[in-house]
């Protein structure tokens, strides 16, 4: 990792695995997009890190920025250690919140297979996939000190006893 670089140090391993992060404190600040590209990515990220070094609060992993793009308006999500405090951004993930995730070597002009892959293990287990958020884990500047491009793909999921239904319905 370089100086001027703001990837995460460590994260953690969440390849091929379900997590649920409900009811865990995090800090949700609003991005605007256009057309589900962020505007601004690096300064709302850098935003949200100076808000937080003025708070009394941890970050679960520093650096891990949870993005979740939308048509115009989108979202980063850092997850926090539990703590009360009054400040603004701060709330707690619904419960349940079910994750997928997904570890893509890669570019984002790649990601299209892992989110496929995400998507088709989900609906073969009778689960229906939800948002899909992008944790960036290497940047330009370090990406060839740390292995290449990683992002972890994390795709939300509810349960849903109807498509669990007709999977049975067409095993059996």
């Amino acid at each position: 990792m370089t100086p001027d670089c703001a990837c995460p140090q460590n994260f953690p391993d969440w390849h091929q695995r379900d997590i649920d992060l409900g009811g865990e404190l995090a800090h949700i600040l609003p991005i605007p997009m256009f057309l589900h590209m962020p505007i601004g990515f690096e300064a709302y990220v850098e935003r949200q890190r100076q808000a937080l070094a003025r708070l009394p609060l941890r970050e679960r992993w520093p650096g891990l920025v949870l993005t979740r793009s939308a048509s115009l308006r989108g979202r980063i999500i850092r997850l926090l250690e539990a703590a009360v405090c009054p400040a603004r951004h701060l709330e707690f993930l619904p419960s349940p919140f079910h994750l997928r995730g997904y570890l893509h070597q890669g570019d984002i002009g790649t990601i299209s297979a892992g989110v496929r892959h995400i998507q088709q293990e989900l609906l073969a287990e009778g689960r229906r996939p939800r948002e899909l958020y992008l944790c960036y884990l290497t940047c330009p500047l370090c990406n060839e000190q740390r292995g290449g491009d990683k992002i972890l793909l994390l795709r939300r999921w509810v349960e849903s006893p109807a498509l669990k239904k007709r999977i049975t319905a067409k095993a059996g």
